[in-house]
C-alpha cells in the first residue's frame, strides 16, 4: 500500500514537473487542436480510431502538428495491445521481440497488437524489411510518425500496405488557441503583441510555441516590477508576458529541411531568378544555406539557370555562374556565399531568354521522332584517301574565304532543311542575334 502511495506521488510530481508541451497533450480527440480534415468529426482518421478499426497507417507532417499526440490517443483508445519503439533506438532484434510478444497474445488472448513507430524513416531497409512481414500479415497494426516526405523515406512495400495521413502545420488560429490553454495552465498573462510574436515565429509548431511560451513564462517571472509574495516569489496573477519575453525566448529556431523542403526551397529558388525577383532568390539562396544545403549543389543549378533561363539574352550569365561555382570549389563556404549571392543577383537581373532550351527541344524531338537524314555530301569527311572520289566535301564553301565570314549553303540533311529549331527573342543580347538571323533568311540570303 505504501508503495502504491509513494508510486502515485512520484507520478503526480513528475506531471507537475513535465513540460507544458507534455501536461498540455491532449487525452481525447475533440481536445487536439488543428487537423480538422483528419479529426474532425466524420472525418477519416477519427472514423477509424473511434471504431477501432485502425489499419496500418503512416502519420506524416512537420514536427508540433500532433503525431505523437494522435498515436498516444490511439492507446487510449484501442481494445488492442500497444507497444512503441523509437526508430532511432530500435533494432531488428528489437522489431523481432515485438512481432513475437504479437504472436503470444494473438494466440493466448485473441488480442491484436498496434505498434507504434516513431521517426519511422530512420528505419534503414533491413529494418523496415524486418517489419514488412508482421505489417502485411496483419500480426501487427504499424502507426508510424514521419516529418520526412515517406515516399523518400519508406519502402514501397511498407508504403503500399499502409494508409498515409498527411498532417499540415497549425494554422495562426490553431496556435493561439494552444497557446492560450498554456497561458491558463501556466496562469499568466500575455501583451497582445507578445502573443502575435509567438504565434507568427511558432512556424505552425504547436510544440515549439509551448516550449517557447514556458521559457517565456519564466522570464516574466524575473521582471522587476513583478507583485510578489512575502517570499519574494512573483505572484502569478501578476506575471504578464512581454515582448521582450517572447524574443528572448525564441532565440534560434533550427529550419525543417527534409529531403521534400529540398526539392520544394530549390524550385522556389529557381523560379524566383527566373521570374528577376533578386530579393527572392536571395532568400532562397539564405534558407538553404542556413539549412546546410551543400554549395555545390547551389552552383550547379546557377550554371544550368544560366542557359537554360538566359541563354544568349546574356551569355555573360553563364560566365558569372561557372565563376560562382568555381569560386565554391577554390574558396569554400563561408566566404563563397558572397560568390553564390553576386551569381544570384546578376542571373535575376539580367534579360531572360529560354530559346536556346525551346531550340533544343525542337531539335532533339526531330531526331527521335523523324528518320535519321544522310549528311550531305559537301559536308561529309574528305580528308582521307580515296573520300573526293566519293564526292565528299565537293562543293563545299568555307566561310573564312567570304569577306563577310558567312556562307549561304545548306547544313542539314535535305528533308529537314526548312526546319525551324532557333527563334532569338527580343530580350537581351539576343535582339542583336535576332536582327542577324533575319538579315541572312531574307530572299536572296537563303536559309542556313
Amino acid at each position: 500500500m505504501a508503495d502504491d502511495l509513494f508510486a502515485a506521488a512520484a507520478e503526480d510530481r513528475l506531471t507537475r514537473q513535465a513540460p507544458l508541451a507534455a501536461r498540455l497533450r491532449p487525452t481525447s480527440l475533440d481536445d487536439v487542436v488543428g487537423q480538422e480534415h483528419l479529426l474532425g468529426p466524420g472525418r477519416p482518421l477519427r472514423s477509424l480510431i473511434e471504431a477501432d478499426r485502425l489499419s496500418s497507417v503512416i502519420l506524416w507532417g512537420p514536427p508540433g502538428t500532433g503525431k505523437t499526440t494522435i498515436a498516444q490517443l490511439i492507446a487510449r483508445t484501442t481494445a488492442k495491445a500497444f507497444e512503441q519503439l523509437s526508430a532511432v533506438t530500435a533494432t531488428v532484434k528489437d522489431v523481432r521481440e515485438a512481432a513475437a510478444r504479437a504472436q503470444d497474445r494473438l494466440g493466448q488472448r485473441g488480442q491484436g497488437t498496434i505498434l507504434f513507430l516513431d521517426e519511422v524513416h530512420r528505419f534503414n531497409k533491413a529494418q523496415q524489411d524486418a517489419l514488412l512481414p508482421s505489417v502485411e500479415s496483419g500480426l501487427l497494426v504499424l502507426v508510424g510518425a514521419t516529418t520526412e516526405n515517406p515516399f523518400f523515406e519508406v519502402n514501397p512495400p511498407l508504403l503500399s500496405r499502409s494508409t498515409l495521413f498527411h498532417l499540415e502545420p497549425l494554422s495562426l488560429e490553431a496556435v493561439t488557441r494552444l497557446v492560450r490553454r498554456g497561458l491558463e495552465a501556466e496562469g499568466v498573462a500575455i501583451d497582445d503583441d507578445a502573443l502575435v510574436l509567438l504565434v507568427e515565429r511558432a512556424a505552425g509548431d504547436g510544440r515549439h510555441a509551448l516550449t517557447s511560451l514556458e521559457v517565456a513564462v519564466a522570464l516574466a517571472h524575473e521582471h522587476p516590477d513583478a507583485v510578489r509574495d512575502a517570499d519574494g516569489r512573483a505572484v502569478d496573477e501578476a506575471v504578464r508576458v512581454r515582448v521582450a519575453d517572447v524574443e528572448a525566448a525564441l532565440g534560434t529556431k533550427a529550419l525543417r529541411y527534409g529531403r521534400d523542403d529540398h526539392y520544394d526551397v530549390v524550385s522556389a529558388f529557381i523560379k524566383s531568378i527566373r521570374g528577376s525577383d533578386a530579393d527572392a532568390g536571395l532568400y532562397w539562396l539564405a534558407r538553404m544555406l542556413e539549412a546546410g544545403e551543400d554549395a555545390r549543389f547551389i552552383a550547379r543549378r546557377l550554371v544550368i539557370l544560366a542557359s537554360e533561363d538566359i541563354g544568349l539574352a546574356d551569355s555573360q550569365s553563364l560566365v558569372v555562374a561557372d565563376a560562382a561555382a568555381r569560386a565554391v570549389e577554390f574558396v569554400g563556404l563561408p566566404e563563397a556565399q558572397l560568390n553564390l549571392a553576386h551569381a544570384v543577383v546578376h542571373l535575376a537581373s539580367a534579360p531572360k531568354s529560354n530559346r536556346v532550351t525551346v531550340a533544343l527541344g525542337r531539335a532533339r524531338a526531330d531526331v527521335k521522332e523523324r528518320a535519321g537524314g544522310e549528311v550531305p555530301l559537301h559536308l561529309r569527311d574528305a580528308h582521307y584517301k580515296g573520300a573526293k572520289s566519293l564526292g565528299h566535301g565537293k562543293g563545299y564553301e568555307y566561310p573564312h574565304e567570304d569577306p563577310e565570314g558567312w556562307v549561304d549553303q545548306q547544313y542539314r540533311p535535305a528533308e529537314l532543311s526548312e526546319r525551324v529549331y532557333y527563334e532569338p527573342s527580343s530580350n537581351g543580347d539576343e535582339e542583336q542575334v535576332r536582327q542577324q538571323m533575319q538579315q541572312r533568311r531574307q530572299p536572296g540570303g537563303g536559309a542556313s
